[in-house]
């Protein structure tokens, strides 16, 4: 399964925290992958290969996501209250319109 893939609804705080997580572990993939790619697989015990090369970016997701969901190394808290943030300013902001709405609505009659 691709990160991020089946995150549902980012409209509430428990979708906004299955985001971050899923930002995080892309990003730890991310990071993982380069670091995978250093490593001489012909040198492990398996002895590399196509199969293992074919199978590797899963390894890796698998690790960060597993990372991700143990608490990773803080970026989904970090990302979480960003997105918190702006969404609530972004619902304050629509609040302040409807009222300004309403008040010039008021003051046409």
């Amino acid at each position: 399964m691709i990160i991020g893939s089946n995150i549902g609804p980012t409209n509430t705080p428990e979708g906004l925290r299955r985001a971050a997580e899923a930002f995080e572990a892309r990003s730890l993939a991310s990071l993982y992958a380069q670091a995978f790619a250093t490593v001489d697989p012909s040198k492990g015990r398996f002895g590399g290969g196509s199969a293992e090369a074919q199978w590797r970016p899963v390894l890796i997701e698998g690790i960060a996501q597993t990372h991700a969901r143990a608490g990773g190394i803080g970026l989904a808290d970090a990302v979480y209250r960003e997105m918190l943030r702006a969404q609530t300013q972004a619902v304050q902001r629509e609040m302040l319109r409807a009222q300004e709405a309403r008040t010039m609505e008021g003051d046409s009659r």
